[in-house]
């Protein structure tokens, strides 16, 4: 009875779901530390995100992540929300403690350790962003905050969500301006780097931008992890760019996540060939 007392449950919550690798990732950090504890995916439909959370309440699940197309929208049931998460209007993480949910952006921080683990030099370069969602908002967030003199074209489909998202940046310092998914190519061939956040590419669908669209002293990042190269990525290599893989934001903001559900660091290593098996990339 004591060691079912112990056993905590967590899991993802979005849609699409089934190609989440949080699980896998989890739930071998908490094998390898013997935690007792497990990780699912939950499906949970754009309509039915008041009545999921009423559940995960319910059943007294001990945290969660939040993915597409959740992670502006949960903020109206969060009741204590992270200063980093408040700044970016998107939460990716939450900790239920006693019925109160603790929302948190690993997200950010995660958007930034590959590219400080390269040595990446951000200030003042000229950003070309895919997307306006709930990890767009985070990506604008982390680079207004470690850089100088930085300018960021928001590309979107959505102008308005664009327009709002440029609206956030530029309180926070810096220089963003919507424009056109249409305009994609000849923003990306002044562009020092190419950040992609939207869905594109999780269904080996063709990039947006050509390979002679991409200059190859650029950066080219790419938050789709799955596959781990995508038709962006692949694109990126051939104009011989800076490539930063999914999987590497995905592993960063896990093992935050991780620590702030269990207040123990993250296992990266395992985590990390939990993903990408023994054998790396």
């Amino acid at each position: 009875m004591g060691l079912e007392k112990s056993i905590k449950t967590y899991c993802i919550i979005g849609d699409p779901i089934e190609h989440s690798l949080s699980p896998a990732m989890h739930n071998a950090a908490f094998n390898f530390l013997k935690l007792g504890s497990t990780y699912i995916a939950y499906r949970v439909a754009y309509s039915e995100l008041a009545a999921s959370i009423c559940s995960l309440k319910e059943v007294r699940l001990a945290g969660f992540n939040v993915t597409i197309p959740h992670k502006t929208r949960i903020l109206k049931y969060i009741d204590v929300l992270d200063r980093v998460a408040s700044k970016a209007g998107a939460v990716n993480t939450v900790q239920n403690v006693d019925g109160v949910l603790y929302g948190y952006n690993t997200d950010v921080g995660g958007f930034l350790r590959p590219l400080a683990k390269r040595g990446i030099n951000l200030n003042g370069l000229n950003v070309l962003l895919l997307g306006a969602g709930g990890a767009a908002r985070a990506v604008v967030v982390a680079l207004s905050s470690k850089t100088e003199n930085l300018k960021i074209s928001i590309a979107n489909r959505n102008r308005d969500r664009g327009k709002e998202l440029a609206k956030i940046g530029n309180t926070l310092g810096a220089n963003c301006e919507s424009f056109s998914l249409q305009d994609v190519q000849l923003l990306s061939y002044r562009a020092d780097m190419i950040v992609n956040t939207l869905p594109l590419g999780m269904y080996n669908e063709k990039s947006i931008i050509d390979v002679q669209y991409i200059p190859s002293d650029s950066i080219v990042y790419d938050v789709v992890y799955r596959p781990v190269l995508t038709d962006l990525l692949k694109n990126a290599k051939q104009a011989g760019a800076t490539l930063v893989y999914g999987y590497e934001m995905l592993l960063e903001q896990g093992a935050e996540s991780f620590q702030i559900w269990t207040g123990i660091p993250a296992p990266l290593e395992v985590m990390r060939k939990s993903l990408l098996g023994p054998f790396g990339e």
